[in-house]
């Protein structure tokens, strides 16, 4: 990224604010007709990517090319043509009437610059796919088998991505990153300026600072509490990162151990309600389940995930004798409370998601309610400049979620014009055998994979695309469907061999990153736990009657509890080398065995849990003995 000087850094500066400014009152007062809110979207944040993000190596560094002058210029231009042609555009007859000149060459341009900004701003891998899925449209007819499609002509596939409000990079995805993405994404940057997380960061101390492994415990609950807000696990883990991974370092934690730590839970606050990222909105609008809805059904999972982190950390901490907090960093419950009053705007939030209004009006209210919150303390106030730096900071964001998701706008039309959605369903059902287990294996790797080198919200609509029916047909409902696929895009961020949030931790821990990574899966084991649960205990979406929730929800908790202590090897006192794999198989069994029947699970996992907790003291005196005789 570019670090840009002089007058030109205050224009794109400006530019950024003054876009997710535009983009705030759009939610508050009514949204443009859908084609020119789309194409207004990407007419604000396709130039900036241009100015910020070089070419190559052989761009200058700290100032644009004319190259970048004339790709930010060009693609102004082809965007406001939609924009202001938009009733020229909805009048034509999609695939009937030909491509004008000038709707042909700046559909191509269009399309070339989106790839570019991909590749520059998001990622070279995600821009990869998008000219993969272009090739093959234009070349499925001499492609073999299931992959063969009619002749597409190359006027076909540019109106396709440009001309065709239903899909490409003017659909409905793009919709969504234009409206409800913007105005939780402007909603959290007016959280960040309001010092919220400050009052997270104390909250956390205050309440976990105090237990052995106090650090690394604070980092659990100050970023499922910041990530709540953010809905981004990179920006999370810098955020809260910086401070909480030196202090697990300084108490004794492992670099790598530290990093990870952070990494997990980090990762964890796209999974935690209110706010669940951008993938999070654009399932609601794919699935048509209001988006309450989806917070009520993932709230137990995400209990879970950061319970097993917990459990882990404080298994981890007893183990090694680490001590808490030192006395004098812990933050006095007067000062946390202190900034209670920037509660108030979440509890707006939720209490608009809860009574179903829209996202968009959800999250204006909550932005207005913060900016006047913030007010009553001068600490707390969002000035003028602090104000603008928001804006500025939420259009910087927004520039790359709005390439992205158009990205996977023209991935998505690419498979369904061809009808490869439904070739890689059926390729998959096949390869399974008809066994739903092999189809959920086979979409977590797909996430998994994606995930490397895709943001969250694209490896999730591109998997919900294909496997999202699969698993619908096997009678699973829509929303735990699209759970477990939501639940492994996000989890890509944390699991070897490329975990986004593993490197930003391990840069702050100064750790090896892959070790990092491996200790960030292994604090996220719940996360997998969750993914599957959502097939096989429905329960955990708080659906059934109250004794099956909890039934699920104590098995689970305690299954994930046995994986941690034989991992570890700890459980009130170190474990012997041979109780370790029996822990973890009764632990396995209790997270995965679901061919068992339901109460035979929980007892297996519950009589394990009691024995063992029983018995560990004594198992430490039997190895203290034979080390001694030894």
């Amino acid at each position: 990224m570019r670090e840009l000087t002089g007058p030109l850094k205050q224009i794109v500066w400006l530019w950024a604010a003054i876009a997710a400014a535009a983009h705030f009152y759009f939610g508050g007062f009514g949204f443009l007709e859908p084609l020119q809110q789309r194409s207004f979207h990407l007419l604000c944040f396709m130039p900036i990517v241009f100015f910020l993000f070089p070419a190559g190596s052989f761009s200058p560094r700290h100032r644009p090319s004319v190259l970048d002058f004339a790709c930010a210029g060009l693609s102004v231009l082809v965007n406001l043509y939609p924009l202001m042609n938009h009733e020229v555009v909805y009048a034509r007859s999609e695939y009937l009437d030909e491509l004008t000149q000038v709707q042909f060459w700046f559909g191509v341009i269009a399309v070339v610059l989106l790839v570019e900004a991909i590749r520059r701003g998001v990622t070279p891998v995600l821009a990869g796919i998008v000219v993969l899925g272009l090739v093959y449209m234009l070349t499925t007819e001499y492609m073999p088998g299931v992959l063969n499609y009619r002749d597409i002509s190359f006027e076909h596939v540019i109106e396709t991505m440009y001309l065709i409000p239903i899909g490409g990079m003017y659909g409905p995805l793009t919709g969504i990153s234009a409206t409800t993405v913007s105005m939780f994404i402007i909603f959290g940057a007016f959280v960040q300026a309001s010092q919220t997380g400050r009052l997270f960061a104390n909250f956390g101390a205050a309440i976990a600072g105090r237990y052995t492994g106090g650090p690394a415990k604070v980092a659990v609950v100050t970023s499922g509490l910041f990530g709540t807000m953010s809905g981004s696990s990179v920006s999370n883990v810098v955020t809260t990162g910086s401070i909480t991974i030196p202090l697990m370092k300084r108490i004794g934690y492992a670099a790598p151990v530290a990093g990870g730590i952070e990494a997990a839970a980090s990762v964890g606050g796209a999974l935690m309600p209110p706010v669940m990222g951008a993938a999070a909105f654009v399932m609601a609008e794919i699935t048509n389940i209001p988006y309450g809805d989806i917070i009520v059904a993932a709230a137990l999972g995400a209990v879970l995930y950061y319970f097993t982190i917990l459990v882990n950390v404080h298994f981890e901490a007893k183990k090694s004798g680490l001590s808490a907090m030192d006395p004098a960093d812990i933050p006095r419950w007067g000062v946390v409370l202190r900034d209670l009053h920037l509660v108030i705007p979440i509890i707006v939030l939720v209490y608009f998601l809860m009574e179903r209004w829209s996202g968009n009006f959800a999250a204006f209210t909550s932005t207005v309610v913060m900016f006047l919150v913030a007010g009553l303390k001068s600490d707390t106030r969002i000035g003028p400049r602090k104000l603008i730096d928001a804006f500025a900071d939420a259009g910087s964001v927004l520039g790359l979620v709005a390439l992205a998701v158009a990205g996977a706008g023209m991935i998505t039309s690419s498979l369904t014009t061809t009808g490869l959605v439904l070739a890689f369903s059926g390729f998959i059902k096949v390869l399974a055998g008809g066994q739903m287990w092999i189809i959920a294996v086979l979409l977590m790797i797909t996430c998994l994979i994606l995930g490397m080198g895709v943001p969250t919200t694209p490896a999730y609509i591109i998997t919900a695309a294909i496997g999202a029916r699969l698993l619908v047909e096997f009678g699973i409902s829509t929303m735990a469907a699209h759970l477990f696929i939501f639940y492994f895009a996000i989890l890509a961020d944390a699991t070897p061999p490329v975990a986004v949030a593993s490197y930003a931790a391990a840069a702050i821990a100064q750790a090896n990153p892959m070790t990092t990574g491996v200790q960030a899966w292994r604090f996220a084991l719940g996360g997998f736990v969750v993914g599957y649960a959502y097939l096989y205990d429905p329960e955990i979406m708080l659906t059934g009657s109250v004794i099956d929730i909890v039934r699920v929800f104590c098995t689970l908790a305690g299954a994930t509890t046995l994986i941690a202590a034989g991992y570890v090897g700890f459980m009130r006192a170190p474990l012997s080398g041979w109780v370790r794999p029996i822990v973890l198989a009764v632990g396995g069994l209790g997270c995965f065995g679901h061919f068992m029947p339901e109460w035979i699970r929980t007892g297996m996992v519950a009589a394990t849990l009691l024995l063992l907790y029983l018995a560990a003291p004594m198992l430490q005196g039997s190895a203290e003995v034979r080390k001694r005789e030894g």
